[in-house]
């Protein structure tokens, strides 16, 4: 048995799709035999759970994740501990041990019953660390033709507004972004630039609202008392947590506003409403 934890300094990491390694464990007769670090490569959740399979991992151990990404980890097999803290390696053993349960850190939203946890600061939407997005935090992608659509490709790119500013770059990680091209694991624009391009083209793209990450939606903010959501004395303005619906679902929302009595969440993609600008090159196309 394989167990794949997110890793940073020795510890667990909190986000799933932010992690920038995984610490994998190579379980025989109850006890880690070896283990070693795998980078994420900066991949959306759906390509970092595709990795994972890869690598042949049956478990993950994370702190927060988010629905999308727990969905595309159920596709591949791949059986999921949320709730994990503190030392990895303990984290493991843990689990070995058959003493670590999935908690699913999240923020649980049941009408008018919530509790907040499993949020970190200055964080952004989980599984969106880079430019790319799942299916799961925009729904289906549209359908798009070109001769790249289902093969694996590797990109370099950098992302930047309008203003200029660099808002993200896999040359500043070192290493390609690689998606499966076509599968909605990138934002709308991105994947049909991608589409029709040939290795070691250079292309620039700007995007709409509507080929990225969506309009903001009005009707994703939502203000509870505070009261009413056990834990939301702990959190502040600018911090992630989780929301979770009867459904089981989880969405990572910011929380925007605070004062004495209520507290206010929002829902949507921090890009949202946002023109971007891409300069991508097409490093690879595996077939």
């Amino acid at each position: 048995m394989r167990i794949a934890v997110t890793y940073e300094d020795g510890k667990v990491f909190q986000h799933f799709g932010h992690t920038e390694q995984f610490k994998i464990y190579e379980i025989a007769d109850g006890r880690a035999v070896s283990a070693g670090l795998l980078s994420a490569g900066g991949t959306s959740h759906e390509a970092l759970a595709a990795l994972l399979k890869e690598r042949g991992i049956d478990v993950l151990i994370c702190g927060g994740i988010g629905g999308g990404a727990a969905a595309a980890l159920s596709e591949q097999g791949i059986e999921l501990c949320a709730g994990a803290s503190g030392d990895a390696d303990e984290a493991a053993a843990a689990y070995i041990r058959g003493e670590l349960a999935d908690t699913g850190v999240n923020c649980d939203h049941h009408g008018e019953e919530h509790s907040c946890g499993g949020h970190e600061d200055g964080e952004g939407c989980e599984g969106c660390g880079s430019c790319e997005v799942c299916g799961g935090c925009h729904g289906c992608a549209p359908a798009i033709e070109g001769k790249n659509v289902g093969k694996t490709c590797r990109t370099h790119y950098t992302g930047t507004f309008n203003d200029g500013t660099v808002f993200d770059s896999s040359y500043v990680r070192g290493e390609p972004l690689e998606f499966i091209c076509g599968a909605g694991m990138m934002i709308p624009g991105f994947d049909a630039a991608v589409a029709n391009m040939d290795v070691g083209q250079t292309l620039q793209v700007h995007l709409t609202p509507s080929e990225a990450y969506g309009e903001a939606d009005p009707g994703a903010i939502i203000t509870v008392e505070i009261a009413k959501v056990p834990g939301a004395e702990e959190v502040s303005v600018g911090d992630q947590v989780y929301l979770q619906n009867s459904y089981g679902q989880q969405t990572v929302v910011r929380v925007t506003a605070k004062d004495e009595k209520t507290i206010t969440f929002d829902a949507n993609h921090e890009m949202a409403g946002k023109e971007l600008n891409f300069t991508i090159e097409l490093v690879e196309v595996l077939e």
